[in-house]
């Protein structure tokens, strides 16, 4: 078994973690670092643990295999800096730190889309996981980019729960003000579209089209539902696309295409990712959800790791959605 440690464990993504990684058969979870909480057990902080949970939080970075981040964006860098870590040991980022700068010292941070980037992330140290917003969007547009497909402008509508704003209290966040709410944030500008960019642009070989991007915030806890659409080559049949999906995803076991419509509850709690892909005379409609806080955060850490260690790209992470 791997030894285990996580930075920042406090937080939503933290405990989801914790919830995954002490349930793993490969995992042994040692480290749960926090310097303000050291000596409160974990349970204090993350109450759905309470009973499955006896580990305490430590203020010390032990010896793991592999560590994950969970800070504050902007946070892993200086955490790194200060902080001496085992030769070897394994690190994977779910913070923005190396995301599109990726490196640190002599060392580069395989961005770790699982799905797109499998063998990079087999060979490296260092993986930085793909934010929420960046993952149901860029898988969504992956298999079109791959095949040159991306020639108009994209154009992209995506709601996401009160979970993708971190557990710190604010007013967008507030009960009262997302309850029976939605509301509109970041239009065009938001902070994961130099990532989605970057990656399709990667994944075509050559630069893409204009991504436009509104991101809504929603009056549910957790999950992404990205609405995204395009102008594609009529050649291009609903049974061609579907196949291009299918082929595209063949060897990833969480990306599953569907003919009907998707929805949040299908994946919440999940590491899966749902997709539609249809036509509708010149454009192609991809909808795609996922867990934001599972897929979009601590469960792809966990795939990532996965990969890294060379365990079966699924284990610990068989989870069933909160349909009802």
């Amino acid at each position: 078994m791997i030894k285990v440690a996580i930075a920042g464990a406090t937080g939503y993504t933290g405990g989801e973690l914790i919830r995954i990684l002490q349930n793993h058969p490969e995992a042994d979870l040692r480290w749960l670092i926090s310097t303000s909480l050291a000596g409160k057990s974990v349970s204090s902080v993350h109450r759905d643990l309470l009973g499955d949970c006896d580990l305490k939080f430590t203020d010390e970075t032990g010896e793991p295999d592999v560590l994950f981040m969970a800070l504050g964006h902007g946070l892993s860098r200086e955490f790194l800096e200060k902080n001496k870590l085992p030769e070897g040991c394994k690190i994977i980022d779910l913070g923005s730190d190396f995301r599109i700068d990726n490196t640190f010292g002599n060392h580069r941070f395989v961005y770790g889309m699982s799905e797109l980037f499998r063998e990079d992330i087999k060979n490296t140290n260092y993986v930085a996981n793909p934010g929420c917003f960046a993952t149901a969007i860029t898988l969504a547009l992956a298999p079109l980019a791959q095949e040159s497909l991306l020639k108009d402008e994209i154009h992209i509508h995506a709601i996401t729960g009160s979970t993708g704003a971190g557990k710190s209290l604010s007013g967008s966040s507030h009960f009262s003000y997302r309850e029976s709410n939605i509301s509109v944030y970041k239009p065009f500008n938001h902070q994961h579209l130099g990532e989605i960019g970057k990656t399709l642009s990667v994944v075509a070989g050559n630069s893409v089209p204009q991504i436009n991007f509104i991101p809504l915030r929603g009056d549910f806890t957790r999950g992404i539902l990205a609405s995204v659409y395009t102008r594609v080559s009529k050649d291009y049949s609903n049974e061609m696309l579907r196949n291009l999906y299918e082929t595209a995803y063949i060897k990833s076991p969480f990306v599953h295409l569907s003919k009907e419509t998707v929805s949040l509850k299908e994946v919440v709690n999940t590491n899966k990712v749902l997709i539609q892909a249809e036509r509708h005379g010149e454009y192609v409609h991809i909808t795609s959800v996922i867990d934001n806080l599972i897929k979009g955060a601590s469960g792809q850490a966990v795939q990532n790791m996965n990969i890294m260690f060379g365990f079966e790209e699924s284990c610990g992470l068989r989870l069933k959605g909160s349909a009802f």
